[in-house]
C-alpha cells in the first residue's frame, strides 16, 4: 500500500475505498441483467443498418454501453463516498434521506444533489 498523504482520508481508508469500488467493476453481462433494461428493438436495428453492423455487434455494443454506464454510476458513489472521510460535518445521507441530497454539512448549511449530468449546490 503507497502513501497517498491526502491529509483527510487516512491511507489506509483511501486503499479499501478503491479496492471496494474496483471490486464492484462490472466486467460482463448477463442476458437476465441485459433484458433488465428497457432495449428498443427499433433503436437497435436502425443502429445495427446504419452503423453497418450485425445485429448481434451491435447488441455487443448495447452490453458495453450498459456495463460502462454501470462502472460509471460506480465511480459517482466513488466520490459520492469520499465525503464520508472529509469530516468537519460532511455527510453522505442514506437514499431519500434529507430530500435525496446526496451530500450535506448542516453546520454550513449546504447541500449538495448530483443530477444526471450536472452538479447543483444548494446554500
Amino acid at each position: 500500500m503507497g502513501k497517498y498523504k491526502l491529509g483527510f482520508i487516512s491511507d489506509k481508508d483511501i486503499y479499501d475505498h478503491v479496492k471496494a469500488t474496483v471490486l464492484q467493476y462490472r466486467r460482463s453481462i448477463s442476458l437476465a441483467e441485459f433484458n433488465k433494461n428497457l432495449v428498443d428493438p427499433i433503436k437497435l436495428t436502425f443502429d445495427s443498418k446504419i452503423y453497418g453492423q450485425s445485429i448481434k455487434q451491435t447488441i455487443e455494443s448495447e452490453c458495453i454501453r450498459q456495463i460502462d454506464k454501470t462502472n460509471n454510476n460506480r465511480i459517482g458513489y466513488f466520490h459520492q463516498n469520499l465525503f464520508r472521510y472529509a469530516g468537519d460535518g460532511w455527510e453522505v445521507p442514506a437514499n431519500g434521506d434529507k430530500g435525496d441530497f446526496d451530500i450535506t454539512n448542516d453546520e454550513r448549511h449546504m447541500f449538495v444533489y448530483f443530477g444526471i449530468s450536472n452538479i447543483r449546490g444548494f446554500q
